[in-house]
Parts: structure tokens; sequence; C-alpha cells
């Protein structure tokens, strides 16, 4: 099943195991069933503390779970699961076997503390495609909540192998996670959020350590590259320096496939985000993640303090301020957009289009983005219509020409998307205007993705920092904004050309431009006296 590379890979990660494991199967006569039991032969010939047990019975077949020695509980791996989430098997493994996973050890408590109640347990089940880069997050998550917290129960659902669990269920994106037979949410989740969600105090006590921190010398909130590279620049600087980031990394954890950053051939977002944080934390810097600010006082005079409310309730304050909020995908603001999501609407083509297989699927926009999307998806499904409200794709003309050479797209300029339509709870077309002959047409298709840029996120910034009229942050040519002590930079300014680079330079642009503010500015009292 697995080739040489990934035995020899695989050996050597099995060598961590600490404690010995048990595979305990439930098979079937499937194609994919047959290649469980060659994968899981191919595990326990790499390792003398692995065991296989093909005396299960579960009635999701085939599936097999991960458990410690003598226990029957642990994750269960529906489906093959191999691509994006090979990884996750491999964790899963080495976690059950004793290995300390790379989290902080207030996350684990914080799983460790969860109690269902009288509810009972915790059943989770998350459905992913071994091509969703979305994905492997949820299902780590919930992994190392089943393997550390045993009123946690997960299940990880591969969906080409249980076609029929995710027609019935209507599942039209992934990540889905279920718990307890009912919808628990959608899309990337980090482990943190996850408990936070299931843990209803832990606002109020996050809110109370945010209360007892010192203050910063330079406070930046948001952690995408222009956050990252912010706080690299800053705490380089000596200074104390911190980031509170509703999810670090931003948008780049949504990005596929990433060629164009200078030095690195290749990469993905997930893992250029990881790194991101990697070198942050390397400089000690001050990580607050999922904290969303709600509000900006400015400081009350020169050389004040800027204090930055978290929608938590917590304060932070700070002697300058770098906002590098990102931005996140635009809606197309049209009926049926919100009424169909993950039921047919969908942004992310790497993710979702699986689903979609052999099936008509619309693409609206014509940028780089959406040509990039409605190429790949025409491999995957039946039919492809591209909805361009300019009179001509706005792509790179290499992309634009691949575009056209394709058998199975159809391309409509100059069109206006007027609704979404549906029934019985799904996607059933969309409808749009013929700008030039205002005739309206509809197109009847079962998913459509919506990929037309990007807008800020500043809603919380209003009536405090200038904005422009399409809601970013205006900043000088040293990232300076119209507050005293208050920078901006990255996706959420008026810089033009939305780049991970040019983001990661006003990053550092931002924070020098905040030191500069830093050395010409006396120490406030209540900081002096330390």
């Amino acid at each position: 099943m697995l080739d040489a590379t990934l035995k020899s890979q695989l050996q050597q990660y099995l060598g961590m195991l600490r404690q010995p494991i048990t595979l305990i199967a439930s098979l079937d006569h499937s194609a994919t069933g047959r290649e469980m039991r060659s994968l899981l032969d191919d595990i326990v010939s790499l390792s003398d503390k692995v065991t296989l047990d093909t005396s299960g019975a579960d009635a999701r077949k085939p599936s097999f779970v991960v458990a410690r020695a003598g226990e029957a509980q642990g994750v269960r791996f529906a489906g093959l699961p191999l691509g994006h989430e090979f990884t996750s098997l491999v964790l899963a493994l080495l976690w059950t076997g004793g290995h300390p996973p790379k989290v902080e050890a207030d996350v684990i408590d914080s799983i460790k503390a969860l109690d269902p109640g009288a509810q009972g347990d915790f059943s989770f089940e998350v459905y992913m495609s071994l091509s969703c880069h979305n994905c492997p997050d949820v299902v780590q998550a919930l992994s190392l909540m089943a393997i550390f917290n045993p009123r946690v129960k997960t299940v990880v659902i591969e969906g080409g192998a249980f076609q029929q669990e995710v027609t019935e269920r209507e599942i039209m994106a992934v990540p889905m996670v279920f718990l307890n037979g009912q919808v628990f949410g959608s899309g990337r989740m980090t482990v943190e959020e996850i408990v936070a969600k299931l843990d209803t105090k832990s606002g109020q006590r996050e809110a109370a350590k945010l209360n007892a921190k010192d203050p910063f010398d330079v406070l930046i909130v948001g952690g995408g590259p222009a956050g990252a590279a912010a706080a690299v620049y800053a705490a380089r600087k000596g200074i104390r320096v911190g980031v509170a980031a509703e999810r670090f990394g931003g948008q780049v954890n949504d990005t596929m496939s990433i060629e164009n950053y200078i030095s690195v051939l290749e990469t993905d977002g997930p893992k250029f985000a990881a790194a991101l944080e990697a070198q942050v934390r390397h400089y000690e810097v001050d990580i607050m993640n999922l904290q969303r600010a709600d509000k900006i006082i400015p400081a009350e005079e020169p050389g004040g303090l800027v204090t930055v409310q978290m929608a938590n309730g917590g304060v932070l304050k700070s002697r300058s301020v770098i906002l590098a909020t990102g931005a996140r995908w635009r809606n197309v603001n049209v009926p049926g957009e919100q009424e169909y999501k993950n039921k047919g609407v969908a942004y992310c083509p790497h993710c979702d289009g699986p689903l979609f297989k052999g099936k008509r699927t619309a693409v609206i926009g014509g940028g780089n983005s959406g040509v990039e999307a409605a190429i790949d998806l025409a491999g995957i499904v039946a039919h492809v219509t591209l909805i361009e409200f300019a009179d001509q794709l706005k792509a790179d003309a290499v992309l634009v020409s691949k575009l056209k050479s394709l058998p199975n797209v159809t391309i409509h300029v100059n069109a206006q998307t007027t609704q979404i339509t549906g029934a019985d709870g799904k996607v059933n077309g969309l409808k749009y205007k013929d700008r030039a002959t205002n005739q309206e047409h509809l197109v009847p298709l079962e998913g459509v993705f919506v990929q037309i840029g990007l807008v800020p996120n500043t809603e919380f910034l209003k009536g405090t920092v200038e904005l422009s009229r399409f809601g970013e942050i205006v900043v000088d040519a040293r990232g300076h904004t119209n507050v005293p002590g208050v920078f901006a930079a990255g996706d959420c300014t008026t810089v033009p050309y939305k780049q991970i680079v040019i983001a990661a330079g006003e990053g550092a642009k931002a924070a020098l431009s905040a030191f500069d503010h830093l050395i010409r500015t006396p120490v406030p009292t209540e900081m002096a006296t330390a």
C-alpha cells in the first residue's frame, strides 16, 4: 500500500512510540476495505509496538480505531486517511503511543477538563476529503481531544468512501463536523476554537488573562504575514511585543499553493502559516490566539497608552499598536448565497471541489482566483460555468488561455449574478443578467464557488481610524494612520496589490515606524516604574 519512501519515513516516526498500540479494524470486501487492510499490515510491519486486531464490528465499514493496547476506545478512521490526512494518521499513532503533541500545556489541560456532564459524551463525526488542505487541522484537533479525554469520541470519515452518508446528510462542504448527531461547525477550526466552543466559561477566563498582562511596547492586532513580520522586526529591537490574532496565519491558512514568495520555490498555506508562527515564537513574542479586537481607544495624551478592547471583554494596552487584521473573502451578496452556504455555495474549490464530482458548478469571478478555481474544478466536475461582471476576464493571459482550452467550461462575461436558487435545502441553479441586453438567464447546477476578491476586516475601527470608501485603513508611506501611535499594514490597508510578500514587507515597515515612534516619545508613567 505504501511505497518504500513512505514506509521508511513512517518507520522512523513509529520508533518514537513509548507504549504499545492496537489497530482495531472493521473491514469489508470492498476495494477500499482491501486497501485499508494493506495499509494496516504495512503499519504493523514497521513497529513491534503496533498490533492488528481484525475482530472489529463497527457498523461503518471499512474503518479502524487507533487505541492504546488493552483499550477499545480511540480515534476511528472510516475510509483511507491518505493524501492530506496521512499526517493526521501518523499523529494519531504517535499521540496514542505516548509521544507528546506539540501543543501548549494549557491547551491539553483545557481538553482534559472538558466535561459533557449528564448528556453523555462528546461524540464527534468529521467528514473530510483527501484533497482538502483545511481538513487536517480539524481532524488533528478532534483526534487530540479523543486521545486526551475519554469523554470525547471522534470518527474521521473520508467522504469519497461513504458517498451515501454524504448525500443523506447533505454534506456539500468539508471539513464538516457533527457533535452528537447535530451540525457543530464547518471549515477550518483549531483545537483552541473547538474547546472554547464547548467550554462556555473559557471567554471569561481568557479575558481575565488579558486584563492581567502588563502594557506592551508594540501590540500587533492580527497574525497573518503582515502581523508576523511586524512581530519579528519589533521583537528584534529588544522591546516587549504582543500579537493578538483571531487566527494566526490569517487567510494564508486557506491558500492551497504558494509559488511566488521570494526564496520559497513552493509551499502551501498551512505550512507557511506554521512557519510564520514558529519564527514569531522564536523571538518569545506573547502570542494571544483566538482574540478578536472590538475597539481601539487612542491614547489620552502624546506618548500615552493605546487601549485595545477585545470581543471577550479583555483589555490590552500598548505604547504603540500595529493593525494587521487582513481581509476575508467577499460575498456576492445576492439572494440565496447565505441560505445555501455549505449547501452548494462554497468558497474553497480545493477543499470542496471533490464533493461535486460529476456535477454542474459555477464560478463567480474572472480574476486569477476565479479562473484558477474553474480550471481546477473542470478536472473534477461535469461542467463549469464561469460568470464575470466585467466585459473581459481579468486573470493572467496564460490562465485565460488554459481555461478556454477546456471542453467542459462555459464563460459568460459582462454578466451580473442576480440570484442563487435552490430547493429542498440545496442549490439547484444560478441566475445572471446579461449587462448588454438586460436579459436574465438561469443556469441549472448543483454548486456555486464565489471568487470575487477580498473585504478588509476593519469594521471595528469605524469612527476611530480613517478608512477609505472601501473600508481599508488609510496609511502613509511609513504605515502611519491618522491616530498617533497606531500603525497599519497588509491587506487591511490602502496599499495596493494584496500579496503575501507585500504584506510581509509592509509589516516590517510598520514595525520600524512603530519603533521610531517609541524612541521619540516618553515612556508612560505606569511603565516607567518597572
